[in-house]
């Protein structure tokens, strides 16, 4: 505007000039500015308020870099006087692995089948009542927030030992995603192809498997997959109640203190979770083609090789000239590999279900100890410890999951950002910040917490650590995603002026993504609570101590006490999100 009126002003210009000046500086005062509602007024109080106790917990809990410094050097006389790794025979070896790939894709997909009925009552465009949809979120919501390590307890009294507690446990647990992501896919489809089967005449279960399966499917399965991932890392913990597999073997490992046989098995289970992952990827790209299999290093490994292939088959108009030529699909390479992939994946899933060594008469028999099992839960109580410690417990979880939240927030901002291909300065860049955050995603956070807890001793310092390290691969990964799907319109234009892309990346790519980074930041506060009453069990501080001493000791209205605790501030923090991107949208 001063330069508006330095023309107006200046003795050369002319009448015209100085009214067409006057005019803009007028409209200028009186253009209408956004009023800033009140509500994002409140909503941004929230945020600095949250971000002030996060510091605070990260202050109080002592994490510093003095105090990592330390923990680094300790680190080296604990690797010193371990040696080298210890592993098990091969043969047995090859058996753990192998049972427990079995019961954590048998899990998955069992989730996977569960969340079909509840996801088509929970999404709007196809639920027949708006109290069914209600019942359906609930569910979701509940199935989510209940701990699987607390479920797997539960059926462990149920079924004694072996795989079944641990496959019903990441079963109920994965419903909730799966099923979120799966109603949130059906309200997105294209409504045409539902409504035109509806007006011929079709029933809802003819609408729902030709005219919105066929559209959310590659949604489904990316989802199903990516759970999977979660699902095996998750694994591990289960182990400490008695759910069989590797989780088992390096509880047994560590709690002997034979450390060099535990970082064996916790070494294996991370390059199973990198190996996994490089499969889910290739079965994306095989299933759902490069369009709809997502982002990633391994991703962009297989679509390249897909890429080259649909560039040598020569191109065509029009695929189907008449109806009978569409109803006789020719079989393509792209068709070939879908199909084996399809084929691959059944043989997969049954083989599962054998390794997994299934009782299957159990199926029929507990159901006669439903009512006994609930009996000792209920009611709950807190027993000798009382509600000031126990309450003090899930305090400290909350300001462990606050601080390792705000570290990973900080961290997968540097890493994610040039993690995505629109800020990082080169290719190199890009691909070499996308491998680490593979890498560092492939650890779970159990493993590296009973790592740090060995090396600096139990409190809560292990498990914030653990938290924040083990965040950065998923927050990182959702941030470099999110900053790449950002209009690339106000990027070219900063730089059509001659901005470096330090500007461009403060003035354009943030603002754009910052709606979805309180989204991302949300969802890892309500992973890290979570989490953190897991790491618990292990001696990472917070309930998860007391949780895990009162399930051995039978303890079990304490654990009904503390599941309710969780649940609450869980349910509360999902609530938070939820308002909060209501308000940010």
């Amino acid at each position: 505007m001063s330069s508006v009126l330095d023309r107006a002003g200046s003795p050369s210009a002319g009448p015209d000039a100085r009214g067409r000046a006057a005019a803009e500086a007028d409209l200028l005062v009186r253009a209408p500015r956004r009023r800033t509602s009140p509500e994002r007024i409140c909503a941004a109080l929230t945020l600095v308020a949250i971000t002030v106790i996060a510091v605070v917990s990260l202050i109080d809990l002592n994490i510093s870099l003095a105090s990592i410094g330390d923990s680094l050097g300790n680190a080296q006389n604990f690797f010193a006087r371990v040696g080298g790794l210890g592993f098990p025979e091969p043969a047995e070896l090859l058996e753990l692995t192998v049972l427990t790939v079995g019961l954590v894709l048998t899990g998955t997909l069992l989730a996977a089948a569960l969340s079909v009925p509840i996801a088509y009552l929970a999404a709007a465009n196809t639920t027949p009542h708006h109290m069914l949809r209600g019942i359906a979120r609930f569910i979701g919501v509940f199935t989510r927030a209940l701990p699987d390590v607390v479920l797997a307890m539960v059926f462990v009294l149920m079924f004694s030992l072996g795989t079944l507690p641990g496959i019903l446990a990441i079963g109920i647990h994965s419903i909730g995603m799966i099923s979120k992501m799966f109603a949130d896919a059906i309200e997105q489809i294209d409504e045409g192809p539902r409504l035109a089967i509806r007006a011929a005449g079709g029933t809802r279960s003819q609408e729902f498997f030709a005219g919105v399966l066929p559209q959310v499917l590659p949604s489904w399965v990316a989802t199903v997959l990516h759970r999977n991932d979660i699902n095996l890392r998750g694994s591990v913990v289960l182990g400490y109640v008695g759910v069989a597999g590797l989780g088992l073997e390096m509880s047994h490992a560590f709690k002997s203190l034979n450390y060099g046989l535990g970082l064996g098995y916790a070494l294996v289970i991370f390059l199973l979770c990198v190996v996994m992952e490089i499969i889910s990827s290739a079965v994306r790209v095989a299933m759902l083609g490069e369009k709809d299999a997502g982002k990633g290093v391994f991703v962009k490994l297989f679509s390249r090789g897909s890429i080259l292939r649909q560039a040598q088959e020569p191109k065509r108009g029009h695929r189907f000239g008449t109806v009978e030529q569409a109803l006789r699909r020719p079989w393509t390479a792209a068709r070939v590999r879908s199909t084996a992939a399809g084929w691959i994946a059944v043989l997969v899933v049954i083989a599962s279900v054998v390794v997994s060594e299934i009782v299957w008469s159990d199926l029929l028999s507990f159901w006669a100890r439903i009512p006994d099992v609930a009996a000792r839960f209920w009611p709950p109580s807190f027993g000798s410890y009382g509600f000031e410690v126990i309450g003090a417990a899930m305090l400290d979880t909350i300001r462990i999951a606050l601080a390792a939240t705000l570290i990973t927030v900080v961290l997968s901002l540097v890493i994610g950002s040039l993690a995505a291909r629109n800020v990082a300065p080169n290719r190199a860049t890009h691909r070499g910040f996308r491998l680490l955050l593979v890498i560092v995603r492939g650890i779970p956070e159990l493993i590296l917490a009973i790592v740090l807890i060995i090396i600096t001793g139990l409190g809560p310092q292990a498990g914030v650590i653990a938290l924040a390290f083990g965040g950065v691969g998923l927050l990182g990964k959702l941030i470099a995603d999110s900053f790449e799907e950002v209009p690339r319109g106000p990027e070219r234009a900063l730089l059509a002026t001659g901005a470096t892309r330090l500007q461009m990346y403060a003035a354009a790519t943030f603002p754009q993504g910052s709606r979805a980074l309180i989204g991302h930041t949300f969802y890892m506060l309500d992973t890290n609570v979570r989490a953190a009453t897991l790491l618990g069990i292990v001696g990472g501080g917070g309930v998860g101590y007391y949780l895990l001493n009162a399930g051995q000791g039978s303890n079990y209205p304490l654990v009904a006490s503390i599941v309710i605790m969780i649940l609450v501030t869980v349910l509360a923090v999902e609530g938070l999100a939820v308002w909060m991107r209501k308000v940010f949208r």
